[in-house]
């Protein structure tokens, strides 16, 4: 049992498991009945998501030092305690269920899935 992180829209890897997409907003031009079909996500669970003002600041960082402004305050979010414990129950929950989480951005070492990678690890997650 593990949890996966996925760029949303893509297609799933066998033993996926369910997909929870950790994203803002839902995809755009995409009818809510094929979010799944379409291999977006299974689950929206946007408490996982940056807010927009720092979204915004991933998506504007362009050197190092801003992405790591982006960093810090995405991990601060996530420290608050309803984001704390969703990424403490997902973590339990892997050790139990194959789910993954994701986004729709390209390179995932630009995008806030990385740091929920960590996020996840560092609680005890099992990572596929």
């Amino acid at each position: 049992m593990a949890v996966r992180i996925v760029r949303l829209g893509t297609p799933r890897a066998r033993g996926e498991g369910t997909r929870i997409g950790t994203v803002r907003r839902p995809p755009r031009g995409v009818p809510k009945a094929e979010f799944a079909s379409r291999d977006y996500y299974d689950v929206w669970f946007p408490n996982l998501a940056p807010s927009l003002e720092t979204m915004k600041a991933a998506q504007a960082a362009t050197t190092p030092a801003q992405w790591a402004a982006f960093a810090r305050r995405y991990r601060a979010e996530m420290a608050a305690p309803d984001a704390a414990h969703a990424i403490e129950l997902l973590a339990i929950l892997s050790r139990h269920a194959d789910f993954s989480v994701g986004c729709y951005c390209e390179d995932e070492s630009r995008c806030h899935r990385s740091i929920l990678r960590e996020l996840l690890a560092a609680a005890g997650a099992e990572m596929a």
